[in-house]
């Protein structure tokens, strides 16, 4: 076994097997073979993932775990963490899309061979794509290394780990006891093999991804190697603060600068020079351990393609650790791509994982920019967009405030999802610094450093679009900038986003729509627009078409005319001189005038009609007493616990009685996708998927679909009116065959609180159901029917009290509102 090889957990060997716990633990209890543990501790044991395969495969156990599964798990269960196996596999998955032929030599022999092989292939690959000083230095920066590898793997040959889907008849790698020693200089030659510069102050690294030394340190420090590694926990959007900056010696202070007394400049380099590339080829003494994954990724690619393959373990990465990051919802994206228009060059300074650059249209010639603090999250945005697009990639880790890696760019457009309420942004080390145009932040404006950030990488006539924290706009400490930033025209749109539409969701952000001037209209006017009417009720996202119809088609007419007629509680212009009061409050809803009352008394008349009518029907579907039939008398007391022979979903896959699939992350097809929050909510269909060549799965009438994070007992049989909608991520669908499984009768026992309970596992973020795990009776189908029925009608039970409450929300509302605006009157 390769030392330090990949490992997996009992609940690991459980999901890849299609059994619970338990079953794990049996069978090593009974199976004297079962491969013993490499690690962990003794009360939670991790096993070498290669080992329990094999075993697996002998016992003929591992049929009917998909690829997916074991690929994940492998990453999951990296030595050096699933981070850098993310970026190891997204370096393989380049290559395979766009020099597959490449990868296919590499990988024809050993694991050892193929580590040797690849930095020298992947440079090939990394250097045009993102540009010369990106990946050059890493594929020699250990080249000895390399060599030493290939040299112990030839004197003393190990088994490497199979790879995924490996076929029986495979060959183990150095299997020959008689195959001579690897001839470094014949069989593993460097693709580009021309010497080039060595990178600025090199530092050690023990992983793909390479961070900067500390901003502005001084000589001394310019040899440390305590330079953050990959593991590291990200802020939000790579807010990770960076070590103290000085002074430009070359800066003048702004018009509105106050710089603290102690702010002096002081000769230092520039922070350019400290802006450290996105990624460095990784040598292969590190790929070495990653190479069943990277075969596995490769597997994976083969059936999906490498650009889905990729997104399939990034997403499922982030849904494994929702705490960690801040993501910026698809819809959002687009909908700032949009306001930004048609653009040859895009910058996001806080790129996180590329949400908003990959939203971008593209067009010949375009280059996309990118930088974040976190190097690892620098790394996975620069090989999600080079899979994504023909673009010429620019990534770059540090800190875009202090350590600006694109200082002479000057942009086409801007797209920012930056760090809210960050203290230690640099104010004090960046009080003399040019970007300031229209004023020196105060430290809790942070926000607006990064929006004169934006402003300052834009050409004349450039677009930045920038998501805000609703108190940016009428923040008493930042009304200076934002009143020199409406006389000087800069600031050209604020949008309010609905309750939901991005993280934080308990708050309505704001979309901020600047443009650099290149002239000053002679009578300027700012678009307000508040789309919160467009909240959905529940757990699910706004409605994000009306979202974007509202908000597009306002802001077209407001570019062509210059200004916008109102829209009674949805838009309008406003002149700049009227937002320039004492506080300079640029909160759309202050602004707009409430819309009347949708028909005033008579709506609500008609409301409280739909709502009687509904509270009646109600009253019908009422179910009858628990103890007793529908429609029989009543027992003489409480049922008894009925005790019946159970099976579970894991087993009904396997012996064909259900077709089990999971929800994707894109899709030929164009159509409505099911969201968990739907599921949730009992709503419509509401989400959409980004467009790839994975095939969509289709919902069928009859099937089942069931949430698996959150910790509900939610099942819901697919009707005829959703029938057809894509399924979404996190949800997993039951097609059962109809002569064997009622769908009512398995949505119905899928739904029982203890059930759910034994097939979750619980994490410190998030419950996660197993539904291979969830139980229900083995009964006669006419058995079935008969519970499938009352199943079902405590569904349409459940339904009509929703659209009741609904209706109820909806006249109270109406009635505030209408007794508040003067349209129903109290008598």
């Amino acid at each position: 076994m390769l030392e330090n090889a990949t490992e997996v957990t009992a609940a690991g060997i459980a999901r890849l097997a299609g059994v619970g716990r338990a079953a794990v633990s049996n069978w090593r209890r009974r199976h004297p073979d079962f491969p013993k543990p490499v690690g962990g501790s003794e009360t939670s044991p991790s096993f070498a993932l290669a080992e329990v395969e094999s075993w697996l495969r002998a016992q003929g156990k591992l049929a009917e775990v998909p690829l997916r599964e074991r690929v994940w798990q492998q990453l999951a269960g990296h030595p050096e963490g699933p981070l850098t196996a993310l970026v190891h596999a997204g370096c393989a998955l380049l290559l395979i899309h766009e020099r597959p032929t490449v990868w296919l030599d590499a990988s024809a022999g050993s694991d050892a061979r193929l580590a040797a092989m690849l930095p020298g292939a992947l440079e090939q690959v990394l250097r045009p794509r993102f540009g010369g000083a990106s990946a050059g230095a890493g594929a020699r920066s250990d080249a000895e290394g390399v060599n030493t590898a290939l040299t112990r793997s030839a004197v003393n040959p190990a088994p490497a780990a199979p790879p995924v889907n490996a076929s029986p008849a495979a060959p183990l790698v150095n299997a020959s006891s008689t195959a001579p020693p690897v001839d470094t200089s014949s069989v593993v030659p460097l693709v580009n093999t021309s010497p080039a510069p060595p990178p600025v102050n090199p530092v050690p690294t023990s992983s793909a991804v390479t961070a900067s030394p500390p901003v502005h340190s001084t000589p001394a420090a310019h040899g440390s190697t305590a330079s953050p590694t990959v593991h590291s926990t990200p802020a939000a959007h790579g807010s990770t603060a960076s070590p103290q900056a000085t002074l430009s010696p070359h800066a003048t202070p702004s018009p509105h600068a106050t710089p603290p007394p102690h702010a002096t400049p002081s000769p230092q380099d520039t922070p350019a020079a400290r802006a450290a590339p996105a990624l460095r080829t990784p040598t292969g003494p590190q790929l070495l351990p990653s190479a069943p994954l990277l075969r596995g990724a490769a597997e994976l690619a083969a059936e999906v393609g490498a650009r889905q393959a990729f997104e399939f373990l990034l997403g499922r990465h982030l849904d494994a650790n929702p705490r960690q990051y801040t993501l910026t919802p698809a819809e959002l994206a687009g909908l700032m791509a949009d306001l930004a228009g048609p653009a040859r060059t895009v910058l996001d300074p806080a790129c996180g994982t590329g949400a908003l650059l990959r939203a971008v249209d593209t067009r010949p010639g375009q280059e996309l920019y990118a930088q974040d603090s976190a190097p690892d999250l620098a790394a996975l945005s620069a090989l999600r967009l080079a899979l994504h697009t023909r673009a010429a990639v620019r990534g770059a880790v540090g800190d875009s405030l202090r350590a600006d890696a694109h200082p002479e760019l000057r942009a086409d457009a801007v797209l920012c999802h930056p760090p809210f309420n960050e203290r230690n942004w640099g104010h004090d080390e960046l009080a003399y610094d040019p970007r300031w145009e229209y004023g020196f932040p105060a430290r809790t404006e942070s926000e607006l450093a990064w929006v004169q950030h934006a402003l300052a990488r834009l050409t004349d006539g450039g677009t930045a679009v920038l998501v805000m924290p609703p108190a940016a706009a009428s923040r008493r400490s930042g009304r200076r900038i934002r009143a020199d930033l409406l006389r000087r025209g800069a600031l050209r749109a604020v949008v309010a986003l609905p309750v939901g539409a991005a993280p934080p969701y308990n708050i309505p952000l704001h979309l901020w729509v600047l443009r650099r001037p290149d002239r000053t209209p002679a009578a300027p006017e700012v678009l307000l627009v508040d789309t919160g009417r467009f909240a959905a009720g529940g757990r699910g996202g706004p409605d994000w078409v009306a979202v974007r119809e509202a908000v597009l088609d306002a802001w077209r007419v407001f570019g062509r005319a210059g200004r916008l007629a109102e829209r009674p509680g949805l838009a309008r212009s406003v002149p700049v001189i009227a937002l320039l009061g004492d506080d300079v409050d640029l909160a759309p809803a202050r602004h707009l005038p409430p819309p009347a009352v949708a028909g005033g008394a008579a709506h609500l008349a008609e409301v409280r009609e739909r709502l009687g009518e509904t509270l009646r029907l109600t009253d019908g579907l009422t179910p009858a007493p628990a103890d007793r039939a529908p429609d029989g008398p009543p027992s003489a007391g409480p049922a008894p616990a009925a005790r019946r022979p159970v099976t579970t979903i894991g087993e009904l896959a396997r012996g064909g009685a259900l077709v089990l699939r999971t929800g994707g992350n894109g899709g030929h097809a164009r159509v409505p996708v099911l969201t968990d929050h739907d599921v949730l909510a009992g709503t419509a269909p509401s989400g959409t998927l980004p467009e790839s060549e994975e095939e969509a799965v289709l919902t069928e009438t009859g099937d089942i679909v069931v949430p698996v994070l959150g910790g509900g007992s939610v099942a819901r049989v697919i009707d005829e009116g959703t029938a057809g909608a894509a399924l979404g991520r996190n949800l997993v669908l039951l097609r059962p065959d109809r002569a064997a499984l009622d769908p009512w009768f398995l949505a119905g026992f899928l739904r029982g609180t203890a059930n759910n309970r034994q097939a979750s596992s619980y994490a410190s973020t998030a419950t996660r159901l197993d539904v291979r795990r969830l139980q229900l009776p083995r009964l006669p189908l006419e058995e079935q029917r008969r519970y499938g029925a009352r199943f079902r009608a405590l569904d349409e039970f459940e339904r009509a009290l929703r659209h009741a409450s609904r209706l109820g929300e909806q006249l109270v509302r109406g009635m505030y509102d209408g007794l508040t605006d003067g349209t129903v009157l109290p008598g």
